[in-house]
């Protein structure tokens, strides 16, 4: 057993390399290495050896096994003294996430309309007709109720969990109109709400149009609601939001909800000529008796007025971005470039 020590002394020692080491062991320890050999060679001798013998093998096999591990701590590449880290070295940088455009200016829209003293309302995304159409002065033979201008739904498992009257075909919101309708079945005038949400419609994806946008609309409902009060209410928003300097004028237009509907477009200064002075900005107009008595509102009694912009539309103005499809391909460089306050 001597001679086996000194030969695996000697191998250890010429031992230079992590893989070297390896071959040895195996050559001691694998499964047709020396130790397993002469721990089966324990069953060849006479019973009375065989208890020398196997304390003269397990001495060897605890011997090797020691020296190996002190010939891979020798071969273990020198490590520094001393803490593991320097906890005086600068934090590696984390970005910080921000808030999405269509998020901060909603919450700016939101904000103001607040000090005009508006609640703020919502409803599902998922609609009928009924509301959706019906119960805003909608006729059928209307060209937003053709299937090619409106998102339909065949599962009736999407219906959401807010009560449905009326009847038709499911939807995606086409607007956020039907929540008008919903606030006014559920509460009595005087009624002031903002509704902004996520509408749909069936658009060719451009740099101004997309399936799927974000949209503010506005309601109110009093015994004195009038064009003035709706006139001075838009105009202090939008300059609130656009600048000061903001000049409007109101178009005549037509909207089956409202009588008479107007389309504000609006004027800012700028050094740059672009060509196109006037932008469109919102849809308005004084609430359509019929959509006051379909709700369960006596027209002779009440009055109101409503209007509607979308949200991207206006960033798109006030950010000077050119291509309405930048809000939602994600570009963490085009967002952080973003100042929109919040």
């Amino acid at each position: 057993m001597q001679e086996r020590v000194a030969e695996l002394r000697a191998s250890l020692q010429a031992a230079e390399t992590e893989g070297a080491l390896e071959a040895i062991r195996i050559r001691y320890f694998g499964r047709h290495g020396e130790v397993p050999r002469l721990l089966a060679s324990l069953g060849t001798l006479p019973p009375e050896r065989r208890r020398e013998a196997g304390r003269a093998i397990n001495n060897f096999k605890a011997l090797a096994e020691k020296a190996i591990e002190e010939r891979r701590a020798e071969l273990a590449p020198a490590r520094p003294k001393g803490p593991a880290f320097d906890a005086t070295l600068p934090g590696r940088p984390v970005p910080e996430g921000s808030i999405h455009p269509i998020s901060r200016m909603c919450r700016r829209i939101v904000e103001i309309f607040r000090r005009l003293g508006f609640a703020l309302a919502d409803g599902p995304e998922v609609e009928n007709e009924f509301y959706n159409f019906d119960a805003l002065n909608t006729p059928p033979d209307h060209p937003a109720r053709n299937e090619q201008d409106t998102f339909f739904l065949k599962d009736s498992t999407l219906l959401p969990a807010a009560p449905f009257r009326g009847g038709g075909r499911l939807l995606l919101r086409s607007q956020t109109s039907p929540v008008q309708i919903r606030a006014m079945e559920k509460q009595r005038p005087p009624i002031r709400i903002i509704a902004p949400g996520r509408c749909y419609r069936r658009d060719e994806i451009d740099a101004t149009h997309s399936i799927a946008f974000f949209q503010v609309e506005g309601l109110v409902v009093e015994e004195s609601a009038s064009l003035r009060e709706l006139k001075g209410t838009l105009e202090l928003v939008f300059r609130e939001l656009l600048g000061q300097e903001t000049r409007f004028r109101f178009r005549p237009h037509y909207f089956p909800f409202t009588e008479p509907s107007f389309e504000i477009d609006g004027f800012r200064p700028s050094p740059a000529k672009t060509g196109k002075e006037w932008l469109e900005l919102c849809g308005c107009g004084m609430v359509h008796p019929k959509v006051l008595s379909g709700a369960g509102i006596d027209p002779d009694r009440y009055s109101g007025f409503a209007f509607g912009f979308g949200i991207e539309r206006l960033l798109m103005i006030v950010e000077e971005v050119p291509d309405l499809r930048l809000f939602t391909e994600n570009d963490v460089r085009f967002l952080r470039n973003q100042s929109c306050p919040v």
